[in-house]
């Protein structure tokens, strides 16, 4: 006859057992039970600091031989607009996608134009991944020029903006890019599948291997937008842009997200911009954030003003302000282990992510803490 300790140490062994099967069969009881869930739950945040400083969980890097030690991918997509006049700097951008992240997870990529894709393009771009890759057409009413907007108007802020040397100022096709951006590129069909997105632009550098899925945090992270390069924008192209902001906050209070990142966007609690924003060159984004009721009625607000034509409003800080205003600060994220750069900063880890990342940056040669970038800020709010 079993004594009762031998019962106990039986119903504990199969206890254990059925926890291990349970684990490897369901992603999101493993997940639940995981030791730093666990520790997360029990003990809370310990860091008084912004919650990159933590770093990544070590469960979410690959080891040697392992293709993704989470065996699961998150529903995301690498976007790309592009021309084919971009090619060069298309597949120069891709290639280093390829080979410091997406060979390992094989995510889709989107392909975006306002013409069509030649198949010059198509061949060299599907040359360079195993992954699905799939060409788009904008819209053409989610491209041009609104027909309500007052040329008149427009064009003599243009031509002011050329007078004044304003960057970009007299161009037209870069405020429709700024404009679809800001409130059309989620809307393309062929993203409509998908949660999660990376943007990524023509030219650009990846200075490390990124051996853990970014999409992975977002999503078990319930992070909303992630970023790696943040500085002032141009006063001369936002004028207006903060007023109208205001007056959208004012009439809509109830669409603000409580533990808002204002004090990002702000040194004296809404009354004024700082021209802090992210470098949405640089995004990876759940794409719920700019389908939501907030977002959607926002841009339907800035985009009436006409501030995208009348003066030069950037899809980089109507997203910021957005995401700012839309999602919490804590569901912001800094991703400090992708080395980054797009002409003319760049992010390069430093220290043990240097080495981690086995990047190829010069660590001296790092925006983050320079007199123009704003992750001080972003810092800021969590201390």
């Amino acid at each position: 006859m079993m004594t009762p300790m031998r019962y106990v140490v039986l119903v504990l062994g199969v206890i254990i057992s059925l926890h291990y099967i349970i684990s490897f069969s369901n992603e999101n009881y493993g997940r639940a039970t995981s030791i730093t869930n666990i520790k997360q739950h029990i003990g809370g945040s310990t860091s008084t600091g912004p919650p990159y400083k933590a770093g990544v969980p070590e469960e979410y890097f690959l080891h040697k031989n392992v293709t993704s030690p989470k065996g699961r991918k998150a529903n995301a997509a690498i976007v790309m607009l592009a021309r084919n006049s971009d090619l060069n700097g298309v597949v120069s951008s891709m290639k280093q996608m390829e080979d410091r992240f997406n060979k390992k997870y094989s995510y889709d990529y989107v392909f975006l134009n306002e013409q069509p894709f030649d198949q010059k393009f198509k061949d060299r771009v599907t040359a360079l991944t195993d992954a699905k890759v799939q060409f788009g057409l904008v819209p053409n009413d989610h491209w041009v020029q609104p027909a309500w907007i007052d040329e008149a108007k427009a064009t003599a802020s243009r031509d002011k903006m050329v007078k004044d040397q304003v960057i970009y100022g007299g161009i037209v096709p870069y405020r429709n890019m700024c404009r679809f951006n800001s409130g059309f590129f989620y809307r393309h069909e062929l993203l409509k599948p998908y949660q999660y997105y990376w943007r990524v632009e023509p030219d650009v550098k990846f200075f490390c291997d990124l051996d853990y899925d970014p999409f992975l945090i977002m999503q078990d992270q319930n992070k909303m937008y992630g970023f790696t390069v943040s500085l002032y924008e141009y006063e001369a192209t936002i004028p207006t842009l903060w007023n109208a902001v205001r007056e959208f906050i004012t009439a809509n209070p109830g669409l603000v997200s409580p533990d808002n990142a204002m004090a990002f966007l702000s040194d004296d609690g809404g009354l004024t911009y700082n021209r802090c924003h992210f470098w949405s060159n640089f995004e990876i984004g759940n794409l719920d954030l700019w389908r939501s009721e907030g977002y959607t009625k926002f841009f339907d607000f800035l985009d009436e003003k006409g501030g995208f034509y009348y003066e030069r409003w950037g899809d980089a800080p109507v997203h910021s302000i957005g995401a700012a205003l839309f999602a919490r600060k804590d569901q912001i994220h800094f991703f400090n282990e992708i080395g980054y750069r797009h002409e003319p900063f760049q992010h390069c880890p430093q220290g043990d992510a240097h080495k981690q990342g086995k990047c190829w940056c010069d660590s001296t040669q790092n925006f983050d803490y320079e007199w123009y970038s704003c992750l001080n800020r972003y810092d800021k709010m969590f201390s």
